[in-house]
């Protein structure tokens, strides 16, 4: 039985957030949790909370215990890029890109 949280238009650059996504990859749910409350990187509060509801969207298909589940795919994908003008001298200006990502989690019971 597979569960799945999606996470769109968060406002974390995919770079960093598949720093995080990497050290949690193949790891069971309940060890990933630990692993991210106590990670220093900002894109760990999203991937968090992302797996916390992964976790529940399992619960809900009667799964026996959420915490069991191995993160089988994690991805990070861009989102759309927000452009912002900066003001600078002489009338010119520099464009700052906020970028955008699309993170998935997907859960799955481990094979005995």
């Amino acid at each position: 039985m597979e569960s799945k949280a999606i996470l769109k238009y968060a406002r974390i650059t995919p770079r960093k957030a598949r720093r995080v996504i990497d050290l949690i990859k193949h790891k069971s749910a309940g060890d990933a949790l630990v692993y991210l409350k106590y990670m220093p990187y900002r894109g760990a509060k999203f991937v968090e909370k992302l797996l916390k509801s992964a976790m529940a969207n399992a619960e809900q298909k009667k799964v026996v215990n959420p915490e069991d589940m191995v993160i089988v795919k994690a991805t990070v994908d861009q989102g759309p890029v927000m452009k912002r003008m900066l003001p600078r001298a002489m009338g010119r200006a520099n464009i700052i890109r906020k970028r955008t990502s699309h993170i998935t989690l997907v859960l799955s019971e481990k094979e005995h």
